[in-house]
């Protein structure tokens, strides 16, 4: 008798950076999982069956047994709760937890939108438009994205190997996906960062195989950039 499929769905694009996050967790975890597939390229997150799951037209999107969640903070919270996964993901020790909320309420006008801008300016706005590179709004974007390093470095990874504390969490999920995102264009934020890029290789020694396969679309898209230029 076939196995039955899983009771969760997410709808992911894993070019998104969060939709990455998303499917590590789940795939290092072992948690049985189905992906259904949104490609934000070719605007099926405006379907109208995508808009019916997700009025907002954004991914990540989990559907767990009928009940539906967006946003991806909301769907690695709930997923490490309701699947009981290790603790460290989301720690349940007050002040452990705070430094989870500490660290992703700074991500979201930080970390993600300074890492995104660079890809954006870099790679998407050029392939979209057939539009040479704004370097003058470039350069501001690295100046930006550099000293939101700075305090990454300065403050979260300071006295800890993680993001968050002694151990992986979800919030160094969320930011080594965004920092992975300017790659596409092949440039490495971490490049001259060495305290980044041992955090970074921290990260991908917890997460297993789950990180590269997370992130085979973005090496795929970065190849074909390269054999055009």
């Amino acid at each position: 008798m076939a196995a039955a499929d899983p009771p969760l769905e997410v709808h992911l694009d894993l070019m998104s950076q969060p939709c990455r996050a998303v499917l590590i967790l789940l795939s290092c975890t072992r948690t049985p999982h189905r992906v259904r597939s949104v490609a934000l390229r070719r605007g099926e997150h405006r379907t109208t069956d995508f808009s019916k799951l997700n009025p907002m037209q954004k991914v990540p999107v989990m559907v767990d047994s009928g009940f539906v969640l967006t946003e991806s903070d909301a769907i690695l919270k709930y997923l490490v709760t309701k699947y009981n996964l290790p603790e460290h993901w989301y720690p349940r020790q007050p002040e452990r937890r705070a430094r989870w909320d500490e660290y992703t309420a700074w991500h979201h006008t930080n970390t993600r939108p300074h890492a995104a801008k660079v890809f954006i300016l870099e790679v998407l706005l050029p392939a979209q438009t057939g539009s040479q590179v704004d370097e003058g709004r470039l350069v501001r974007a690295l100046s930006q994205l550099a000293d939101t390093l700075d305090k990454l470095e300065s403050m979260f990874l300071r006295r800890q190997p993680f993001l968050c504390g002694d151990d992986i969490t979800v919030a160094d999920l969320l930011a080594v996906c965004e920092l992975m995102q300017p790659m596409v264009g092949g440039r490495d934020v971490l490049k001259d960062r060495p305290q980044l890029q041992r955090w970074r290789g921290r990260v991908q020694s917890a997460v297993g195989d789950s990180f590269d396969q997370a992130h085979a679309v973005l090496y795929a898209a970065r190849e074909r950039r390269r054999a055009r230029l």
